[in-house]
């Protein structure tokens, strides 16, 4: 059976709280070995990890910490992705201030309020100027993935404490609502275990 996975694209102190919030919140798993910056776990790892995780979705971190290209994060990222015993339910885009031209389209983004936006959002979570893409540290080959949907966030657990797990980081939580609900997760789980 294939593990089905939530990609979340930064590895911070505060991204690991958040995620691991999420995972108990939505009754999945988080990858707290997967937390650092920049990545240092190789996919081959993650996936070891990931399969042998008891419920799903599963939430794992990646981050390149301002690598220009393809960094330590996305090349785990892309292997994880690609492996044949994985489903990647959906990506956690996260915005940063980067300047060094790294950018994805996005699906759709959530600003700080808690508004669904066609435009990208920057890191404090506030709409950005283009329109359905995010500049970030680890978004460089999101466009090269197979996955259902992109949603652009800004920085998770923080955007000026609207996202801090203490208030229950409900900037987060409404993307990774949006992401079940649109990669199908809630229909496809057995009779019996539907439930949030």
């Amino acid at each position: 059976m294939k593990r089905r996975v939530i990609l979340v694209t930064d590895g911070d102190e505060y991204a690991q709280r958040t995620v691991e919030y999420m995972a108990k919140e939505f009754g999945g798993r988080c990858i707290s070995a997967s937390q650092s910056n920049p990545t240092v776990l190789s996919g081959i790892t993650l996936v070891d990890l990931i399969l042998q995780t008891p419920y799903d979705p599963v939430f794992v971190m990646f981050d390149d910490s301002g690598f220009i290209g393809e960094g330590p994060g996305e090349t785990a990222m892309k292997y994880v992705a690609g492996h044949p015993q994985i489903e990647v339910l959906g990506v956690l885009a996260v915005a940063s201030n980067t300047h060094r031209n790294e950018w994805a389209r996005v699906d759709v983004s959530i600003d700080r309020a808690g508004r669904l936006t066609e435009y990208g959002v920057d890191k404090d979570g506030l709409a950005d100027v283009e329109i359905g893409r995010i500049n970030g540290d680890t978004v460089y080959c999101l466009d090269e993935l197979d996955v259902p949907v992109i949603v652009g966030i800004g920085d998770i657990g923080k955007m000026y404490g609207n996202d801090d797990v203490k208030k229950g980081s409900p900037i987060t939580r409404k993307a990774v609502e949006l992401i079940l609900e649109r990669s199908g997760y809630y229909d496809s789980r057995p009779e019996g275990n539907r439930s949030r």
